[in-house]
């Protein structure tokens, strides 16, 4: 161990997503390369000794006790547990992590010592991953909510990536065997006598681990959902989804000492007459069995909705993926326009 093949494919994921800043200490393990980054992993990471380093990803991450804190980590997946790796900015991001993160370390911030918290999830405490819509992320969840994190990948190559190599890691696990199944039919197996709606799609792994994927009806949940922000103009039969993707907006600051920009999480949607940015809660729903209350937010909230027979241009940048798309809309503040004029010009 390791292998030859192995090796390179970490190797060739180790590479930080262009368009997101880390930290120092986490650019000093995005540069390491073959023996030098498993000898990392076994010196800085690894809990015990006899662990394989399987699989490596660079993805963004948000928890359930901080949702609206998104950010990047070097998601490590071995034979034991599941280790992020996070950049240290994160825990100075939000002051009310102070129990979620025990801060020993603060007395390290001005010496030239690079910090990183890492974050253990051990596969034996691991219950349910949750897919979410277009494998654009995933949901980890443990047995309380310091163990739930989702990993915001934007990328389904990366989620199925991932997925499979969990599933081949959790195979190893030695599990005590579930107790014997009492046989059910089709319609008990997936149907809520009680309210007559299919539950979402789950899969059960020899591990016990629940991977559970989204069903049609989430779709068509979404669809209405559109249709409802869309001042009913539109008829729900005739409206298709065409495209979901999570995706960024750039907001330019200006003033400061460079004209940075700042990237926004927003989940677009592309409808056969509209184009949608959302603010969507990944972390919250499907609600964890322990969670005594809804969330505070609904799973989708309206950011933005343009109509596409309003859109001008769409200007593409010539950079590499991920792709920069600027959508030029005219601003027209009254949609009836053509209307206005008839009676304006030609009417008294």
């Amino acid at each position: 161990y390791p292998s030859e093949f192995l090796m390179q494919k970490i190797t060739e994921d180790n590479q930080i997503p262009v368009h997101l800043h880390v930290s120092v200490s986490l650019q000093y393990v995005a540069g390491l390369k073959g023996n030098a980054l498993v000898e990392f992993f076994h010196g800085n990471i690894a809990e015990v000794e006899n662990e394989e380093l399987r699989h490596l990803m660079w993805s963004s991450v948000l928890f359930y006790k901080t949702p609206n804190v998104e950010v990047m980590a070097c998601v490590l997946l071995s034979t034991k547990a599941i280790y992020f790796l996070l950049d240290d900015s994160f825990i100075h991001a939000d002051e009310h992590q102070s129990d979620f993160w025990n801060k020993e370390n603060s007395d390290c911030e001005n010496s030239s010592f690079h910090l990183s918290c890492c974050f253990v999830l051990k596969l034996n405490d691991l219950q349910s991953v949750n897919v979410g819509l277009f494998d654009q992320y995933f949901r980890i969840t443990g047995h309380s909510a310091d163990h739930i994190v989702t990993c915001l990948t934007r990328d389904s190559y990366n989620t199925h990536t991932f997925i499979q190599q969990l599933m081949a890691v959790l195979s190893l696990l030695a599990r005590t065997p579930s107790p014997e199944p009492v046989d059910k039919d089709f319609y008990s197996e997936f149907g809520s006598k009680n309210t007559g709606k299919m539950e979402n799609y789950e899969l059960i792994h020899s591990s016990r681990v629940k991977f559970i994927y989204p069903n049609e009806e989430e779709i068509g949940d979404l669809a209405f959902l559109v249709a409802e922000k869309m001042d009913g103009l539109t008829n729900l039969q005739s409206l298709n989804i065409l495209l979901y993707v999570l995706a960024f907006q750039v907001n330019h600051v200006e003033g400061s000492a460079q004209n940075t920009s700042s990237l926004q999480p927003k989940t677009l949607i592309l409808t056969s007459s509209d184009l949608f940015l959302f603010d969507e809660d990944y972390i919250s729903y499907p609600l964890p069995e322990f969670a005594k209350e809804p969330p505070k937010r609904d799973k989708y909230q309206l950011a933005d909705g343009r109509r596409i027979r309003d859109l001008d241009r769409v200007l593409m940048g010539y950079q590499t993926y991920p792709q920069a798309l600027t959508f030029v809309f005219d601003d027209v503040q009254n949609q009836d326009l053509m209307q206005n004029l008839t009676l304006d010009h030609f009417g008294e």
